[in-house]
């Protein structure tokens, strides 16, 4: 890990690490804004509303899950997945943490969910695992052509030695 991704993953995870415990904490006001929004969403969709009458418990969820992917993002373990769960946990909470912010905190959510999105696809200077599958495909291909050919000129050369041996045999 580089020396600006051991400082920048914990700086970036304290905020989710911060809100996830306050979560825990006092999951009653976030509770109750929360509830206002699945109540909305449980009108379109009934199979929400268990969610809605168990707000809190959904908050704290939030929190923990905020928590477990912030710590797990900010020791650079699963860093990746632990960023996507982060921008998911926003997503989830976004809700209770937009509903009475200024302009200014808006902001501040914003530019740390674009955050955990960049460092969510950043392979750390390696390449993704779908790209060293394709290129190893690539490769093994190349590597198959050239044996292939290889092969191909070890049997003629044989088969014209052979062929060679018999005329002269036959000639004797």
């Amino acid at each position: 890990m580089t020396a600006v991704r051991a400082i920048a993953r914990p700086l970036l995870a304290s905020s989710y690490v911060y809100t996830g415990l306050e979560r825990l904490r006092k999951p009653q006001l976030a509770a109750v804004r929360l509830r206002t929004v699945l109540d909305r969403a449980a009108a379109k969709a009934p199979r929400l509303a268990p969610l809605a009458e168990r707000a809190e418990l959904v908050v704290r969820a939030i929190g923990g899950t905020q928590i477990a992917a912030g710590i797990l993002f900010a020791a650079g373990k699963a860093p990746r997945f632990s960023a996507a769960t982060l921008v998911l946990s926003s997503l989830a909470a976004a809700a209770d943490d937009y509903a009475d912010t200024t302009i200014a905190e808006k902001l501040k959510h914003a530019s740390l969910g674009g955050g955990v999105l960049l460092a969510s696809v950043d392979t750390a200077g390696q390449p993704s695992i779908a790209w060293r599958a394709q290129h190893l495909t690539k490769d093994v291909r190349k590597q198959l052509a050239r044996t292939n050919q290889d092969v191909t000129k070890a049997v003629r050369s044989t088969a014209k030695d052979a062929a060679k041996n018999a005329e002269d045999l036959l000639n004797r």
